[in-house]
């Protein structure tokens, strides 16, 4: 039983195999001169063809294969009888002569399948790539042609035969042109919604297409679908014995099939309606019969596909406005430009498109530490750290919404107040001073007085004039003298003095420790605005 199993398997797969060969006409290199042939053949029923009246229609036609001589025409045909698409003619010949014999010999005529797969490439060269009208008013005529057999099946004495047969026939033919024109539809609607180059009017179109036209064919769809799986319930307990008594009454090429043994067995294809197959395909497709979803349901999930693909180019559009536009027409027109251009012009327009020049800055600045000389080579030059932006998208554009103004306010805030009171230690270290002045030796200077006083002294000591120590006689002596050592701040209004008197020792005393100056004389005072704009100071 598993051999049997396994040669049946094989003689389909090679069955298949064979049906499949007669399809390899249409992608050989010679294929126009191979369709051209074929539609001579298919211009014609029951007729075998030799090569003398092949060559003839091609001339009359016209088209690549009207040059064909005898011998290669000859080639072309052997070709297609191998492939299964022509069959050698069994047609006596009859000649008056030996050259007509030899010209009228080889005859050949149309196969079945070549007949058909030649058919069908016609119609796909023929049609054209626009959207196919849903034949949407046939599914009401399958709905009143459903329940009206129902009902007549169902009825006392059941339907006439001949009447049966007429309403099968023309069911099934208007329920396979809606089917075929739902699948049409729907895959132009899919290789429209699946570019990204739709421009604004192109969009506002196939959103008017989405929303009010497939919108009609899924609401007229599914009101109809529960009432033709409703009359295909009632009709179907009584199904087997209606085709038992159209079969009886019309058996067509049923009749055809071998009663016993010894003669040859005769395929034969029903019409539609026909077979019980044909009705659980009808059935399947409005209701879910065998636990796979309906055709119904299959309509309404594509439906949701191409609403959501419609959003998606809603979104591009709207990107768009940014600036992150789709570039498929301009690379689409572009890679027209290079298959048209000669080799020399290829490169002038590669260097005009990607900037193909010399190497130039890319306007990545190096590390502010880092001079790279202009002959360092890239290759041993520093690294310079590209932005993850520009290196994965090629833009410099933030992406995202920009952060908001931060708030500095409290900052602000702490500084002015630290500020001031900066101010007021220096005004009372100031204070301090001025109080302290002639009495250095009985009080104890706070840290911040100690402080300014160091700063005014210095400033003092840097500003003082030396001049040369006269004795009383009038030549100079040995040491120097301070002249005009002085400092002051006008924000504070406090003046230091700094006189030099020999063996005088000065003592401050503070928090931080006593400092001694010997020599030296201190006097602070107040600074004072003259009237002159000038800088005045009372020496305390």
């Amino acid at each position: 039983m598993r051999a049997s199993a396994s040669g049946a398997a094989q003689d389909a797969d090679e069955e298949a195999r064979r049906r499949l060969n007669a399809y390899t006409y249409l992608s050989a290199p010679e294929r126009l001169e191979h369709v051209a042939i074929m539609r001579v053949f298919c211009s014609t029923l029951l007729a075998d063809l030799a090569v003398p009246d092949i060559m003839a229609k091609l001339r009359q036609a016209g088209g690549s294969a009207a040059g064909l001589d005898a011998d290669t025409l000859t080639v072309r045909l052997e070709q297609l009888v191998q492939w299964g698409n022509l069959l050698r003619s069994s047609h006596t010949v009859k000649a008056s002569s030996i050259s007509e014999y030899q010209r009228s010999r080889s005859r050949y005529q149309l196969s079945k399948l070549g007949e058909r797969i030649q058919r069908d490439a016609d119609g796909v060269l023929a049609e054209a790539d626009a959207a196919r009208e849903v034949s949407n008013e046939l599914l009401a005529l399958v709905e009143r042609g459903l329940r009206g057999l129902a009902d007549l099946v169902t009825a006392p004495g059941g339907i006439e035969p001949q009447d049966g047969l007429e309403r099968i026939s023309t069911l099934f033919v208007q329920f396979t042109e809606f089917a075929d024109s739902i699948r049409d539809f729907y895959a132009y609607l899919g290789q429209v919604l699946s570019r990204y180059d739709l421009d604004s009017a192109e969009y506002q179109g196939f959103k008017e297409l989405l929303l009010d036209y497939v919108e009609a064919i899924t609401e007229d769809v599914a009101f109809r679908a529960p009432r033709i799986s409703g009359a295909l319930d009632t009709l179907w307990p009584h199904l087997p014995a209606l085709l038992d008594r159209l079969d009886t009454h019309a058996q067509g090429l049923a009749g055809l099939s071998p009663q016993d043994e010894n003669r040859m067995e005769i395929r034969v294809q029903r019409s539609r309606g026909r077979d019980l197959a044909d009705w659980e395909g009808l059935r399947g497709w409005f209701s879910d019969a065998g636990g796979q979803g309906s055709q119904v349901d299959q309509l309404r999930d594509a439906t949701l596909r191409a609403l959501q693909s419609l959003l998606a180019n809603a979104k591009r559009m709207l990107r768009s406005a940014t600036g992150e536009m789709s570039r498929r027409k301009d690379l689409l027109r572009l890679a027209r430009w290079f298959d048209e251009a000669a080799p020399q012009e290829a490169h002038d327009i590669a260097v005009a498109a990607f900037g193909l020049y010399g190497a130039r800055h890319l306007g990545i600045p190096p590390a502010t530490d880092e001079v790279v000389p202009a002959y360092t080579s890239w290759w041993t030059g520093p690294v310079v750290e590209v932005p993850v932006a520009l290196r994965e998208r090629g833009s410099r554009a933030q992406r995202g919404r920009a952060s908001a103004v931060e708030d500095h306010s409290a900052q602000k805030q702490r500084l002015r107040e630290a500020a001031r009171q900066r101010a007021a230690a220096r005004t009372a270290a100031a204070d301090e001073l001025r109080s302290a002045s002639g009495r250095f030796a009985e009080v104890r200077l706070t840290s911040a007085a100690l402080g300014l006083l160091l700063e005014l002294l210095a400033t003092a000591l840097g500003n003082a004039q030396l001049r040369r120590r006269t004795g009383t006689d009038g030549q100079r002596t040995t040491g120097f003298d301070l002249d005009s050592a002085s400092s002051e701040d006008a924000e504070l209004g406090i003046r230091l003095s700094v006189r030099r008197t020999a063996g005088t020792r000065t003592v401050l005393y503070s928090a931080d420790g006593d400092l001694l100056l010997d020599d030296l004389e201190l006097d602070i005072g107040r600074v004072t605005a003259a009237v002159d704009g000038e800088a005045e100071a009372s020496v305390s």
